[in-house]
């Protein structure tokens, strides 16, 4: 089996232009995603799919492997979709390039199991214990089955809690696995409504009928939206190489 790890890294960003670029401890951010997903034995290649040179220049920099796709791509599933149009394999596993503290075992929940659909989507949540996190629209909330089927996706807070309060919140965690098939559906199929309202790319899934399945994750993992957000990473691993927990 071929599974093949993508790395999504553009430079134009609304909220942090050439994030992918920030130093972390001496390293681009990219570096350090790159070598949490090089700790996963599962994967045949790990790529950086980017769109800009200086991204590029820093991969061939620190010896990271990518490949060019266009600058004219909507969201980060048509760029892993590019990406499969190049590169035959099995299934594709998308890693946000903002995800600099993601660990190998989080990664590797959403890796398929035997007799994985040939349709296949699988992501990561995490369980939400912090009400700062929980409103914030940044973060994506899961309402999903006790199997893990995904039933919406909303930057508001669901379920509403008006019949119990006994349940958890669950944000949408950075990574996510696709076969081929599911990548060709996306890119064909129309935004719906849901879609365009929430502005989450995977509601196209949903509203064209097709499941979506969840794997719950510990992981304390922060996703760098802002330069606040980097700031407390890099405090973070700074911490750990300090400890000797990781080593650059």
């Amino acid at each position: 089996m071929k599974i093949i790890a993508v790395i999504p890294a553009r430079y134009a960003s609304s909220r942090f232009p050439g994030k992918p670029l920030a130093d972390i401890c001496g390293r681009p951010m990219i570096w350090w995603v790159y070598q949490r997903v090089k700790e996963v034995e599962a994967f045949t290649e790990v790529l950086v799919a980017t769109d800009d040179e200086r991204i590029a220049s820093v991969c061939d920099k620190w010896g990271m492997r990518y490949v060019m796709t266009s600058p004219d791509l909507p969201e980060h599933i048509s760029r892993v979709h590019e990406v499969s149009e190049k590169v035959a394999a099995d299934y594709y596993v998308c890693v946000n390039g903002d995800e600099p503290m993601i660990s190998a075992a989080c990664i590797r929940a959403v890796l398929p199991g035997e007799g994985a659909p040939r349709y296949y989507y699988s992501g990561a949540v995490r369980k939400l214990t912090d009400p700062a996190e929980t409103i914030d629209f940044a973060n994506i909330k899961v309402a999903m089955t006790e199997d893990g089927r995904g039933v919406y996706m909303s930057r508001t807070p669901v379920p509403y809690p008006r019949g119990t309060l006994l349940f958890s919140y669950y944000k949408y965690v950075g990574i996510e696995c696709f076969t081929k098939e599911g990548l060709d559906f996306f890119v064909h199929a129309k935004q719906g409504p849901l879609e365009r309202t929430e502005d989450i790319d995977h509601l196209r899934f949903l509203e064209n009928g097709k499941e979506i399945h969840f794997k719950e994750v510990e992981s304390d993992s922060l996703s760098v939206d802002t330069p606040k957000d980097l700031e407390k990473v890099r405090k973070i691993i700074q911490g750990e190489i300090e400890t000797g927990k990781i080593h650059i």
